[in-house]
């Protein structure tokens, strides 16, 4: 069955780079599908903390070229394809999937049709709900070039998962626990506490709660922890590093601020959450293995999109959502 594309559609965009009262909703073109792209109508997008920062401008010099407006935010989401571009060989025409597209030229998912790469999308994992598979892609595949890529992690290997219970975190400590890991969650607030408990982590502590962090990590890991991932600042954080041990080895996504230091003798690695068809394909694999908990804390209509944006930069667990069909 053929879908009719219209020519417009609605969108939470911006006219100029600048705060809140910038983003609001417009009718804009709907864009144009190229070689190796696809067309997907969104039913759901998500929400990051990086939201705000493109929408004031700050992403600018991490792009070849100059912005055009209206801008479309929204770097992922998930939907049905209702048109594949020329050369596309790995989707078609009526396939639920999730995706992204970061800094997308073409604009983001914030809207109702969204334009990105055929291999920087992927099927709906099976058991995900529309919400869970639109909040997934950047996160996820954040997770898992940390936890696997990144820091090797494999079967029996201690890991301490530093900001466990936010977008990223949530997801790495289910990823690691799969690839065989004992995690150590320091998570956000007693809800963070008892979420990442439930994802599977062994040992789970407030950072924010005046509980000793570094006696706890010493006693869930006596001889020194194998690695840490790193996606929360905070001052209880270098302390928590210092307990990884020598030829042990930390790693962050680039953004999290301030940078993290490694203790003498610990490797430091600084990595991009960057998306491929690969990627995508192992990420999949590891959410189908076993029941997978996605964490959506709450949902907004598109027209909510601001009130979306600073919520983003307040406590929550996991992620937030717009829904948009």
């Amino acid at each position: 069955m053929k879908t009719s594309i219209p020519s417009q559609m609605k969108a939470a965009a911006i006219d100029r780079f600048g705060g809140p009262e910038v983003l609001g909703m417009k009718t804009v073109a709907v864009p144009p599908v190229g070689p190796g792209e696809v067309l997907i109508q969104v039913e759901t997008a998500g929400v990051g903390s990086w939201d705000a920062a493109e929408r004031e401008g700050e992403m600018e010099s991490l792009k070849p070229g100059k912005s055009s407006f209206p801008y479309v935010l929204g770097t992922d989401g998930a939907g049905t394809i209702v048109a594949v571009g020329e050369g596309v060989k790995i989707r078609q025409v009526g396939d639920r999937v999730y995706g992204s597209g970061f800094l997308n030229d073409k604009g983001g998912f914030f809207a109702e049709y969204a334009v990105v790469k055929a291999d920087n999308t992927a099927l709906v994992p099976k058991g995900l709900s529309a919400e869970q598979a639109g909040v997934l892609a950047a996160d996820g595949i954040t997770a898992l070039q940390g936890v696997q890529d990144a820091l090797n992690v494999r079967q029996g290997m201690s890991l301490l998962v530093y900001g466990a219970s936010g977008g990223v975190g949530h997801l790495a400590v289910q990823l690691a626990r799969r690839l065989g890991a004992r995690v150590l969650a320091v998570a956000s607030g007693p809800d963070g506490v008892e979420l990442v408990k439930r994802l599977g982590a062994e040992k789970a502590v407030d950072g924010r709660g005046g509980e000793d962090v570094a006696k706890v990590i010493r006693d869930f890991a006596p001889d020194g922890l194998d690695a840490a991932l790193v996606l929360a600042g905070g001052e209880g954080r270098e302390p928590a590093l210092k307990a990884v041990k020598k030829g042990g080895h930390i790693a962050y996504p680039h953004g999290v601020e301030p940078e993290p230091r490694a203790p003498e003798g610990v490797k430091l690695t600084a990595y991009n959450g960057e998306s491929n068809a690969e990627v995508l394909t192992r990420l999949n694999r590891l959410i189908e293995a076993a029941p997978f908990h996605v964490e959506v804390f709450q949902v907004y209509r598109l027209d909510e999109a601001g009130r979306a944006l600073e919520a983003a930069s307040k406590h929550h667990l996991g992620k937030l959502a717009l829904r948009i069909h």
